[in-house]
């Protein structure tokens, strides 16, 4: 691909090496977006140091809440690099990620569930009756107290929870394992 025809390479390595991250870098122009994974501000911190990362993609839910996302942003922000969040679990994660775009002054862009070809139930809205929406290509910052989101606790409380079975474990007629 010509050069410039990315945005961007998400987690471009499975890796939590900073050293593999250095090696690709030299061998792609393509700006990275790492740390979904991450789970504090430690874990940033040498991908920030070194130049690794064009974006911090920092995931509220896994770094440690609001208050470890607000130290990564202020990291990220020293090193003139931009938040990218990932956002992959639904209403509650999506609401705190956009309190904290609100909060900080190097939020670029956040990753949303939402699309004609998925079908996720993330953002169902019987169990989350009030919830954020997306609004053309923002999310507006809630005026009133707490996240902005409701939950069906009677809804909840009247499901039946229960494991997905792996794959691998079901039987070549179609029928289920006791495990």
């Amino acid at each position: 691909m010509p050069s410039g025809t990315l945005d961007f390479l998400e987690e471009p390595i499975r890796d939590e090496t900073p050293e593999a991250y250095e090696s690709l870098r030299t061998m792609v122009d393509v700006p990275f977006a790492i740390g979904e994974e991450f789970s504090s501000k430690w874990q940033f911190l040498p991908y920030l140091e070194r130049g690794i990362t064009n974006f911090a993609r920092l995931d509220v839910c896994n770094v440690g809440g609001l208050t470890e996302s607000m130290k990564v942003a202020g990291l990220a922000e020293a090193h003139y690099i931009d938040l990218m969040p990932h956002n992959p679990l639904g209403p509650i994660c999506t609401a705190a990620t956009v309190h904290l775009a609100a909060a900080v002054t190097n939020f670029a862009w956040l990753e949303i569930r939402t699309s004609p070809t998925e079908s996720s139930g993330h953002y169902d809205e019987d169990l989350f009756p009030v919830q954020l929406t997306l609004e053309g290509a923002s999310i507006p910052v809630p005026e009133g107290p707490g996240l902005g989101v409701e939950v069906n606790e009677e809804l909840v409380t009247s499901q039946t929870f229960k494991f997905a079975e792996p794959p691998h474990l079901r039987r070549r007629d179609g029928s289920h394992t006791n495990w």
